[in-house]
């Protein structure tokens, strides 16, 4: 879904400005993860696609900033750059140097290029993702607002919703200020984030992470004050919620917005299509326990996740064996308006 918008941006971006020697581009949230390079190949392959439909020779030199938290694990990724600079001379010609990348560790809701430095910025899966725990989910006399889960649930009030669409709206319109100082005139933006599922008949992952954490409340293996205590620091916007702060923040012309929908299982091995409901829910179970361990981890501890997350599994099969696992996505594409 997200392919032919890439294609788009890219030749969209060198149409307008053509750099002379070196295209700079980041990959904001890049994880340390075996598909961190995935998206820098993708965006690299487009903008070779692009310059030889231009005639464009030589090619320009990529430099690539790979950018997430401070305590991101760098050096992993950089362990793994000899095999990608190799992969990239067999797959698409280009010889070592001519694809120069580097960290750029930081906050993207705050300044991390020079002014006009970036040709292409990408971020996928980060952006709702909030910059801390939204202000207002306690009451004055220490109440949690929203006891008994860890997210939005569909009966939470409009007092839990409005703090997380307040703290997200703060965060995605500084995001947007900084990458406007950040990008060359006609300079581009892709960002693909989760959104969120009004019209989709299912609970959204973090609500199931919270019924296993409500059972084991139950079970006694969990303090209940140490659940209504804890809010994950995320939100999935609406369509219209997205399209409303870029229009009011107004630095970016909109391209491109839309929806698409993929399964929870949808990155399961090609060759193991007809594996069983169990063998899917735990390939889940496991990318999403290695997203939301963490900071699960500090607050409730190390001892209980093994079970959390098999747990976690068991509710993800029955989702899956019902057709339910949905997860709504939207992708934004925005070019930067030229200052008068």
């Amino acid at each position: 879904m997200v392919k032919p918008i890439l294609e788009n941006c890219i030749c969209e971006l060198l149409h307008s400005s053509l750099p002379n020697y070196c295209i700079r581009i980041a990959d904001l949230g890049c994880s340390s993860g075996p598909n961190t390079f995935s998206a820098v190949l993708s965006i690299i392959e487009n903008i070779d696609k692009a310059c030889h439909t231009m005639n464009y020779e030589p090619l320009p030199i990529i430099q690539v900033f790979l950018n997430d938290l401070f305590g991101n694990d760098f050096n992993t990724v950089f362990k793994a750059l000899p095999n990608f600079y190799e992969k990239l001379e067999i797959e698409n010609g280009r010889k070592y140097g001519s694809c120069l990348i580097a960290a750029m560790p930081g906050s993207f809701y705050g300044r991390l290029f020079p002014k006009n430095s970036m040709h292409f910025l990408h971020s996928s899966y980060s952006l709702h993702w909030l910059s801390q725990v939204p202000d207002g989910l306690v009451s004055a006399s220490g109440i949690p607002m929203n006891k008994g889960s860890i997210y939005i649930e569909k009966s939470s009030p409009p007092i839990v919703h409005q703090p997380y669409l307040q703290q997200f709206t703060q965060d995605f319109t500084m995001f947007l200020k900084m990458r406007y100082e950040e990008l060359v005139p006609h300079g581009h933006l892709l960002l693909t984030i989760v959104g969120k599922n009004e019209e989709i008949d299912g609970p959204h992952v973090l609500n199931l992470l919270g019924m296993v954490l409500n059972d084991m409340v139950v079970e006694g293996h969990l303090e209940e004050e140490k659940l209504d205590n804890f809010n994950i620091p995320q939100y999935t916007p609406s369509i219209d919620e997205i399209r409303s702060i870029i229009q009011k923040e107004g630095s970016f012309k909109l391209l491109h917005l839309e929806t698409f929908k993929l399964q929870l299982d949808a990155s399961f091995p090609e060759d193991h299509d007809h594996a069983e409901n169990d063998a899917r829910a735990a390939y889940v179970a496991t990318y999403i326990r290695a997203v939301f361990e963490p900071i699960l981890a500090s607050h409730f501890g190390n001892t209980i996740m093994g079970d959390l997350f098999q747990r976690f599994a068991k509710k993800i099969a029955k989702l899956l064996q019902m057709g339910k696992g949905i997860v709504n996505n939207l992708v934004i594409s925005l070019a930067k308006e030229c200052e008068n």
